[in-house]
């Protein structure tokens, strides 16, 4: 008999499906179903039922022990006893599927719901199988046969009519929101639905009528009555939309969807002037909703651009606006994002962006957009001021800190970054972006290293490759440190060669790589990474000029090597140059 691999048994183990015995064991009500539904089911003996029921349940004991190879063998068992032993089959279908996949699985729950058409749980099963395959027209019949056997189930008539509508049914969908609707009255729900079918079927006249049924219905509720002008006003009849939208204005003068219906019908009866002092009125109105205006704005925006995109008007009319209390700072953000759209400059979309700020101090995401634009215009001193204020309102966002520290770094103020950078660390948690975590760390371990603290800078670093172990800009340091102190040379040569392999390039890297190598006297190697280094380096970097003269001259090419130290020193000048000095006058390398 076929056997469960320890695979199949740990994939059973969390997916298999627990059928207990609440069906019964070859039940007479199943047999009866059977044979309604024109199925002949053998009848078995009574010692072989007897047996059948000794190891099916014993097979449902195994398997709630998590024994599924002996529940296996024992269901199989059970179906050579009576191979129309619904239960058995339904049972099995969890084990099919993991040997021989979906498509076993169904088979052995379609068999199952054959034998015992009324069991409600097999119908079901089987209908959810034949949707996760992708078969709707099978699940159809089998929702249908659960939907008789069950017409009291909402559920199964919503999952239908959205079959029947995938499968372009629409006289279906029709029919059986008609049985939704006669089971738990008509609603919005329904009403859209068959609104939506009679559209495709372009049937307008049910179409309206099943809209006017609602407004009918709920005389009070101004919304059905816009809908159904807004619906007019779509199909062609601007006159009797007007009809709907005044009857509605009467009714609630300040009703704000009925006044932006209003505004359509203007606009598509040409007249502009009249939408556009409506709307203008609305977005000037105190007790207009923010949401309100915002749509109407976003709006304004939109026809604007479509009409030639005169940013003038529009810049006017936030002005306008913004010069009113705000409630929030929504329409100021709009304003900005539009000055951005139109490339405004940048001090005008700054000055918004602090208008934002000064409505809502806890926005960090303009406090953000600000803080990047002050950064380009190396404006430090006002990004620390709005990155202190951010961590007043938003703690726990990390990317402040970020700013913050960087900013200090920009100002040479050390201790301060690194002070910023430590409270930015604590905030770390689980759902910390490691990029951010790790560069965190890797600042916070240059800085430690040009204090002297060697220790804490390597810790730092450490910290950073295990958030992001490709940080090639602290892989670099790392591995240069390591390399001026003469230590764990191997781990740097490890370190740099992965950054020279990511960017080859980067004459820093390069230049890295090549010093390694020098340092590890493998001085035939390193020559050709310092004349790459050499090569691609576009700010005529002294270390590097100092660098290439030191391989060259240890590859006994004295002449380059005195040209890169005399060029080297030229850069930097006579003071404080003692070294490389004395390794133009003596034409050898000397130790620092």
């Amino acid at each position: 008999m076929k056997r469960l691999t320890s695979y199949i048994m740990a994939l059973l183990s969390a997916a298999a499906i627990f059928t207990g015995c609440s069906h019964g064991v070859a039940s007479s009500a199943g047999l009866e179903g059977a044979a309604s539904a024109g199925i002949t089911v053998p009848p078995i003996s009574h010692n072989d039922s007897l047996r059948f029921k000794i190891y099916y349940f014993e097979a449902v004991k195994q398997q709630v022990a998590g024994n599924y190879d002996a529940a296996y063998d024992l269901l199989s068992h059970c179906l050579d006893i009576n191979p129309n032993a619904a239960e058995a089959y339904f049972m099995m279908s969890s084990y099919s599927g993991v040997l021989n996949g979906d498509t076993a699985a169904l088979e052995n729950i379609k068999k199952a719901a054959e034998l015992d058409p009324s069991n409600n749980t097999y119908l079901e099963s089987l209908a959810t199988g034949y949707l996760r395959i992708g078969n709707s027209e099978e699940a159809i019949k089998a929702y249908e046969k659960l939907s008789h056997n069950s017409p009291e189930r909402s559920d199964v008539l919503d999952i239908l009519y959205q079959l029947y509508l995938k499968n372009k049914k629409y006289d279906d969908v029709i029919k059986t929101v008609g049985r939704l609707e006669a089971l738990e009255g008509s609603s919005e729900q329904t009403t859209l639905v068959k609104m939506h079918v009679y559209s495709l079927q372009g049937k307008k006249d049910l179409e309206f009528n099943e809209l006017k049924s609602m407004a009918d219905k709920y005389p009070n509720d101004m919304s059905y009555r816009l809908m159904m002008g807004n619906w007019l006003l779509q199909n062609g009849k601007p006159e009797e939309a007007y009809k709907q939208y005044t009857e509605v204005l009467r009714q609630d003068p300040g009703n704000p969807q009925a006044r932006m219906s209003m505004i359509d019908y203007y606009r598509t009866t040409g007249d502009t002037l009249q939408a556009d002092s409506i709307q203008e009125d609305m977005l000037l109105n105190p007790k207009t909703s923010v949401d309100t205006k915002m749509t109407l704005m976003r709006q304004v925006v939109a026809d604007n651009e479509k009409n030639g995109g005169d940013s003038t008007q529009v810049l006017g009319l936030f002005n306008r606006i913004l010069e009113q209390p705000q409630e929030t700072s929504d329409m100021a953000q709009l304003c900005a994002a539009y000055m951005t759209l139109k490339n405004m400059p940048q001090d005008s979309i700054s000055k918004m962006l602090e208008k934002v700020l000064t409505i809502s101090p806890d926005n960090a995401a303009a406090r953000m957009q600000l803080i990047q634009a002050l950064w380009n215009e190396q404006k430090f001193d006002r990004v620390i001021e709005l990155s202190r204020q951010a961590l007043e309102y938003n703690p726990d966002e990390m990317v402040f800190y970020y700013f913050l520290g960087l900013a200090y770094v920009q100002k040479d103020d050390d201790d301060s970054a690194l002070e910023a950078f430590k409270k930015g660390v604590s905030q770390i948690d689980d759902q910390s972006n490691p990029s951010i975590v790790s560069d965190f760390y890797a600042i916070m371990g240059d800085i430690y290293y040009s204090k002297g603290m060697g220790k804490e800078a390597y810790a730092a670093y450490d910290s950073c490759l295990q958030w992001k172990d490709d940080n090639f800009g602290c892989l670099n340091n790392y591995a240069y440190y390591l390399s001026e102190e003469g230590k764990d040379l191997e781990k740097a040569e490890q370190m740099s060669y992965r950054t020279v392999q990511a960017e080859p390039d980067n004459s820093t890297y390069l230049d890295t790589y090549a010093w390694i190598l020098f340092k590890r006297k493998k001085y035939k190697d390193a020559q050709p990474y310092i004349d790459m280094a050499i090569k691609n380096d576009t700010t005529n970097s002294a270390v590097l000029l100092e660098h290439a003269g030191d391989i060259h001259i240890m590859n006994g090419d004295t002449d380059k090597a005195l040209e890169y130290w005399r060029e080297a020193l030229k850069q930097l000048g006579d003071e404080d140059n003692k070294v490389l000095i004395r390794k133009i006058k003596l034409k050898k390398y000397v130790e620092k």
